[in-house]
């Protein structure tokens, strides 16, 4: 199908907007949900593409039950989760992200080598059917994002929003712009993101941004301490989050991200800087293909029954288990 031109022509039709209506997010894994769930909480439409009804069904079922828990702590009403849920659409089709305002890309590709590939194709798809000031941004955590920008025909109407999980509790998201990238873009998307109740921390591109970087250097350090007998996985964690003033300790914090991103960044970062601290510690590569790859899968460095943690204390060449 041809395209007009003028349907890009945005360096002088981009204009901001007063409210923005609609979001659509690509990709709906936990950090995808954790998104939708507070954009819709917020009073925003989302719809989210993903790859197969079930999947779809599967994640509107996921978010209905963060939901009740809410609810079960006299959080939420039923009759607000009812509206939020209302707000929040699954669909096959990038079709239906035309009407959307701003995108956020958040696919989660196991295959470290062809995610960046599998990302460019998405933004090439989300190109062909938003409108002109639409703003196209990616959650990508250590890749960059001029990368992902190079396959759309105008790359100022994109940048880097990387939210940080647990998302409903972390109030600011890094932005990054890119060489391209244009004020009118980083003007919607400081908006949205006043919107969303999110402090915008304006970043320059770098893989990892901040956050991430800092995450994997405090967990392999928590590693190379635990493999050397320094002492245990909760002891680590409870030093950390005495001194911290974290609410989790670095392996806490691993099983809940899932240790198979914490490998992908780390190898995505010692890919791109070839710096020792960012290769990634064997117990990580361990647990790994192990698929200890914790909250998500029931064991990690702890043994996870739903929220709850179970301190494992069998020795470190077994994984943890007796």
């Amino acid at each position: 199908m041809s395209v007009s031109l003028e349907r890009f022509a945005l360096n002088q039709q981009m204009k901001p907007k007063g409210q923005l209506q609609k979001v659509g997010l690509i990709g709906c894994g936990a950090v995808g949900q954790e998104i939708a769930l507070l954009i819709s909480q917020k009073g925003i439409e989302v719809v989210f593409i993903d790859l197969s009804k079930e999947l779809i069904d599967s994640i509107l079922i996921n978010m209905s039950e963060e939901l009740d828990k809410l609810i079960n702590k006299w959080g939420m009403t039923p009759s607000e989760k009812k509206l939020v849920m209302s707000r929040i659409k699954g669909s096959l089709n990038y079709e239906d992200i035309a009407d959307c305002d701003v995108i956020i890309e958040s696919i989660n590709s196991q295959k470290a080598a062809a995610n960046l590939e599998e990302r460019k194709e998405v933004f090439r798809k989300i190109e062909q059917h938003v409108k002109p000031d639409a703003v196209i941004t990616s959650n990508t955590a250590t890749m960059m994002i001029s990368d992902l920008a190079a396959v759309l025909e105008h790359p100022e109407r994109s940048a880097g929003m990387h939210f940080i999980s647990p998302v409903s509790k972390i109030n600011l998201v890094e932005v990054v712009s890119h060489f391209h990238t244009n004020q009118v873009s980083l003007d919607v998307i400081n908006k949205f993101a006043k919107m969303i109740g999110k402090k915008v921390i304006e970043v320059n591109e770098s893989p990892g941004n901040i956050s991430t970087r800092m995450i994997v250097n405090m967990i392999n350090e928590a590693c190379a301490i635990l493999t050397e007998g320094v002492a245990s996985v909760s002891d680590i964690d409870e030093v950390m989050m005495e001194v911290t003033g974290n609410s989790f300790g670095p392996f806490e914090m691993a099983d809940r991200y899932g240790i198979d991103k914490i490998l992908k960044w780390m190898n995505n970062l010692y890919h791109e800087f070839g710096e020792l601290k960012y290769k990634p510690n064997p117990i990580i590569k361990r647990m790994a293909r192990a698929k200890m790859f914790g909250r998500r899968t029931g064991e990690g460095f702890y043994k996870w029954e739903g929220n709850h943690k179970i301190i494992k204390t069998g020795s470190i060449k077994n994984l943890g288990r007796e």
